[in-house]
């Protein structure tokens, strides 16, 4: 699994169009979900499933959180979905790292 920092809007929708199986990590530098999560992730992108993904880190600090609402996002740690660009499921919260394979999975 390639990973990859986001660090503005347009690089997000730029590596979104560019990379067509992409789980996205949004996230805050000072939450617990978020580094329990990011365990989660190593785990996944180590296994069987992440093969061919692309996980993009997106930090609210960074982008802001004008920038998460106007996406929709009510709470970090949440992770996105999106095959060819196409946002195909949202996951809030805290996932282990068998609930993050299942969703890929199912939905990519």
């Amino acid at each position: 699994m390639q990973i990859i920092d986001a660090t503005t809007p347009e690089q997000l929708q730029q590596l979104l169009a560019s990379h067509p199986r992409v789980l996205v990590d949004f996230h805050k530098d000072q939450c617990p979900g978020c580094r329990m999560l990011e365990m989660s992730l190593q785990r996944v992108a180590s296994s069987g499933a992440g093969q061919g993904m692309t996980l993009l880190r997106v930090q609210l600090e960074v982008l802001g959180e004008t920038f998460f609402r106007e996406l929709g996002l009510r709470q970090t740690p949440t992770l996105a979905l999106f095959r060819d660009g196409n946002e195909r499921i949202r996951l809030a919260g805290f996932q282990s790292p068998q609930q993050i394979e299942a969703a890929i999975a199912l939905h990519l």
